[in-house]
């Protein structure tokens, strides 16, 4: 990850980080500890399995705090007052239809560490996210998506 860009995010992306980070700092460390502690009655730690499972989780959950609290750090949390409805920018849940099929969905644009597609929450680095970001409600954009060339209509903009 890098750390000298500042890291964008909406408050509630804000609210996710800092409760992972609670629960890594409290529940899976624990976890963790007491499954280093508990593995050690299998024995030799070269030939223990559990013991060598244990350390590569606890590997991951610090290096996953490391990575929480860099994002902390450099992050710029987008308030309230600054999420637009008169154009499209971070913050912004935006409904659009697709020109071909007349189908409609909302997209929620946030910065690239909040992006969740299974929640239609689309980065503004995505190609989606860029070609909607600044616009207006009645723009058209055309998009080149994986599966060819998408094009949408703005049809609303909202908090």
């Amino acid at each position: 990850m890098q750390t000298d860009k500042e890291i964008i995010l909406t408050a509630s992306g804000l609210k996710k980080i800092e409760q992972e980070l609670e629960q890594l700092r409290t529940v899976h460390r624990k976890r963790v500890a007491d499954r280093i502690r508990d593995s050690k009655q299998f024995g030799e730690f070269s030939e223990n399995a559990e013991y060598e499972d244990a350390k590569i989780e606890q590997a991951f959950v610090e290096g996953r705090i490391e990575e929480l609290k860099r994002v902390l750090m450099h992050a710029h949390v987008i308030e309230e007052d600054e999420v637009l409805t008169d154009r499209v920018g971070i913050g912004s849940i935006v409904q659009v239809r697709d020109l071909e099929t007349s189908d409609e969905w909302e997209y929620t644009i946030v910065g690239s560490i909040e992006a969740n597609p299974a929640e239609d929450k689309i980065s503004n680095e995505s190609p989606v996210g860029e070609a909607l970001m600044g616009r207006v409600v009645g723009d058209r954009v055309q998009v080149e998506i994986p599966a060819g060339i998408a094009r949408y209509e703005i049809v609303n903009i909202r908090k």
